[in-house]
C-alpha cells in the first residue's frame, strides 16, 4: 500500500520545538489525568502527527501496567520516543516543575495566613468542589473499568477492605493480582480484556506519523537495564544519604524519604489509589499533619497543574512545617524532598520498563490482571470520597445526620450537575467556588 501523494510522513520533531511543548504544558495541564490526556492527544497526534493515536493508547496502556501517576510516565515516554533519554527527561522535568513551583507558593500561603477567616472561608467553598470533581472522576473512571460482575466485585472489595477494614493498598493490590491470575488461569471468560483496539488504524494513515506502532518494539539487553538501574540506585541513594545524616533530626528526613519512595511505587492505577494510603498513614499514624490539612492540600493541589499526586508534595511541606515548629525553610525543603523521591522513580520506571512492557500488550494474563486493578481503583476513589466527605459535610464527629454542613451539601450537588450535565472545565469550577467562598466570607456564613 502506498500512501497518497497529498500525505507525506511527519520528519522528526526538532528538539527545541519538543521543549517548547513541554514546557508549556507544565503550566496548562489541568483537569486531573483526562485533561492531560486530552491536551497531548490533541497537540502531538492531532496537530503535529508526531505519534499515532493507536501508539499514544499502546503507550498510555503501557503507563497504566507502571506504578506512577500514568499521564507524568506518558510525557516521560512520547519525549523518550522522540528524543530518547534527554527527550523524556525533559518532557517528565517540565510537566511537574510548575506545578510545584504553583504548589510551594501556595503552601507558603496557607502556613501563613490558612487560619485566617479569610482564607478559611475561601477554602470551605472550595473543598466541596473538589468533593464533586473526586465523585465525578469515579463515575468517569467506573464506566471504563466495571466492565463485568467480577470488575464491579473487585471494586466492592477494595473499599470495603480500605475504609472498613483499613486495610492498607499494598495488600489490596497483591490480593487483586492474585485474583486476577487464579481467575484468568480457571475462568477467562469471567473478564473481558481492556486492551485498547486502535491497533485498525489504516497503516496508510499510521505510518504517516513519525511515532507509529508499524515501527519495531524498542529493544533493550540485561546489562543496559543493569546499567540504568545503576544510575536510578546512585540518584536515589546519594540525596538519601545526605538527608538522613546531615540534616537537622536526620531520622524525621529518613522516614520522609522513604514514606515517599514507598507512595511512588504504590499508584497503580493513577493518583487516587496511592492519596488514601498515604492520607491514612499521615494523619492517623505518623500524625505529621491533621486531616483538615490532609483535606486542604486536595484543594490546593486541584488549584494547579500537573498531576493530583502532587498533593504528596504539599504534605512534604507541612510535614517539615510542622515537625519543625512552623519553619517555613523546613517546609520547603520537605517540599522538595517529598517531589524528588515521589517523582525519580517514575523516569527509571519507564526508560527501563517501557521496552519490555510493549513486548506484552498482547498478553492476555497481564491485560485481565490490570482490567482487576483498574476497577479495583473505583473502590479506592469512592474510599478517598467518603474519607473526604466526613470532613467537608459534617460539622463534628462522630457523624450524624444533625450535623450535615447543608451549605457544603448543596454545593457538592451543584457542582457535580455543573460538571456532568453542562460539561464545565474543572479551572472554571475551582473559580466558581472560590468565589463562592468569598461570597460565604462576605455574607458572614462562615
Amino acid at each position: 500500500m502506498q500512501q497518497t501523494i497529498n500525505e507525506k510522513k511527519v520528519p522528526k520533531p526538532s528538539f527545541s520545538e519538543a521543549v517548547k511543548f513541554w514546557f508549556i504544558l507544565g503550566w496548562i495541564s489541568f483537569g486531573g489525568t483526562t485533561g492531560h490526556i486530552t491536551i497531548m492527544h490533541s497537540f502531538l497526534v492531532d496537530k503535529k502527527k508526531w505519534i499515532s493515536t493507536s501508539k499514544f493508547y499502546h503507550a498510555l496502556n503501557a503507563c497504566m501496567i507502571l506504578p506512577g501517576p500514568e499521564a507524568h510516565q506518558l510525557s516521560i515516554y512520547i519525549g523518550w520516543k522522540l528524543h530518547g533519554i534527554k527527550g523524556g527527561i525533559i518532557a517528565g522535568l517540565f510537566f511537574i516543575l510548575p506545578s510545584m513551583c504553583i504548589l510551594l507558593g501556595l503552601s507558603l500561603v496557607y502556613a501563613l495566613y490558612g487560619n485566617t477567616p479569610l482564607l478559611t472561608s475561601i477554602f470551605n467553598g472550595l473543598k466541596p468542589a473538589v468533593l464533586a470533581i473526586i465523585l465525578f472522576a469515579t463515575w468517569k473512571v467506573s464506566q471504563k473499568s466495571l466492565l463485568t460482575p467480577l470488575h464491579f466485585f473487585a471494586a466492592a472489595m477494595a473499599f470495603s477492605l480500605s475504609y472498613f477494614g483499613h486495610i492498607s493498598m499494598p495488600y489490596i493490590l497483591i490480593g487483586i493480582i492474585i485474583l486476577g491470575i487464579a481467575v484468568n488461569l480457571i475462568f477467562p471468560k469471567l473478564l473481558i480484556s481492556r486492551a485498547r483496539n486502535n491497533a485498525k488504524e489504516n497503516l496508510i494513515h499510521e505510518d504517516l506519523y513519525f511515532v507509529n506502532s508499524n515501527q519495531s518494539s524498542s529493544t533493550t539487553s540485561l546489562k543496559k537495564i543493569a546499567l540504568q538501574l545503576l544510575v536510578f540506585v546512585t540518584l536515589w541513594l546519594v540525596p538519601f544519604l545526605y538527608v538522613s545524616n546531615f540534616m537537622i533530626d536526620p531520622a524525621f528526613w529518613q522516614n520522609s524519604s522513604l514514606l515517599f519512595t514507598k507512595a511512588a511505587f504504590l499508584t497503580i492505577g493513577g493518583s487516587y489509589t496511592v492519596i488514601p494510603y498515604a492520607a491514612n498513614l499521615l494523619t492517623n499514624k505518623l500524625m505529621w499533619l491533621s486531616k483538615a490539612q490532609m483535606i486542604d492540600g486536595f484543594a490546593l493541589a486541584e488549584t494547579t497543574p500537573g498531576p493530583l499526586v502532587i498533593v504528596l508534595s504539599y504534605i512534604g511541606f507541612m510535614a517539615g512545617y510542622n515537625h519543625f515548629g512552623g519553619s517555613l525553610v523546613m517546609g520547603s525543603i520537605g517540599l522538595l524532598i517529598a517531589s524528588y523521591f515521589t517523582f525519580l522513580p517514575n523516569f527509571i520506571l519507564i526508560f527501563m520498563g517501557a521496552p519490555l512492557i510493549e513486548k506484552t500488550q498482547k498478553n492476555r494474563m497481564i491485560q485481565s490482571v490490570l482490567s482487576l486493578i483498574t476497577a479495583a481503583v473505583v473502590g479506592v476513589i469512592v474510599n478517598l470520597a467518603f474519607y473526604l466527605g466526613e470532613e467537608i459535610l459534617f460539622n463534628s464527629q462522630p457523624i450524624t445526620l444533625s450535623d450535615i454542613n447543608w451549605i457544603s451539601l448543596l454545593w457538592v450537588i451543584i457542582s457535580v450537575i455543573l460538571l456532568y450535565r453542562y460539561k464545565l472545565n474543572m479551572i472554571y469550577l475551582i473559580l466558581i467556588s472560590l468565589l463562592f467562598g468569598l461570597l460565604k466570607y462576605f455574607l458572614h456564613f462562615i
